[in-house]
């Protein structure tokens, strides 16, 4: 039997945290700062206090956003199916978009871990009145739900219901 009920998405979307500039290193090769790794691990608490844990991750194949991605599974305590995406690094809001659209629909919860200005521009498309006008900060989570399949999240609104810029205690 074929249960045709929609269920709650949620879509975290985090741009990467805090990454060091040092000369001769490639872009996709910048590593975090110290500052990244720990604001990385309190955005997986984050995630664990509000209870959004994922049950996949898409993130860019960069050097920083994967070693955000460990910083928050760290803190997250939680073991999704994680894939690493080229489009996440080298492609724009359309292509961001895609990938959600393209999410099955037996993952109902998704970090998506990028890169700006894509990943603001994302938060700003799913909800243009409640989206942070500056963009996401270094390690900034918007967080976004829709009682509705993957597929229709190109062409209605997904509330923005909640936000969080890690920061670390120094």
């Amino acid at each position: 039997m074929h249960d045709d009920r929609v269920t709650i998405r949620t879509l975290a979307i985090l741009r990467h945290a805090k990454a060091d500039n040092p000369l001769g290193v490639a872009d996709i090769d910048r590593p975090l700062t110290p500052r990244g790794h720990a604001d990385a691990t309190v955005a997986g608490a984050w995630l664990n206090n509000h209870a959004i844990a994922p049950d996949l991750v898409i993130c860019s194949p960069s050097r920083r956003t994967r070693e955000t991605w460990h910083g928050v599974a760290l803190g997250l305590g939680a073991a999704p199916v994680v894939i690493y995406e080229r489009a996440v690094y080298t492609g724009d809001v359309d292509d961001l978009m895609s990938l959600v659209t393209e999410i099955d629909d037996t993952m109902p919860t998704v970090v998506l871990i990028g890169h700006n200005p894509g990943v603001s521009q994302l938060s700003a498309r799913l909800d243009p009145k409640r989206a942070d006008s500056e963009g996401l900060r270094t390690c900034g989570l918007a967080v976004h739900r829709l009682d509705a399949p993957w597929t229709s999240w190109s062409h209605t609104e997904a509330p923005l219901v909640s936000s969080h810029t890690a920061r670390a205690e120094a």
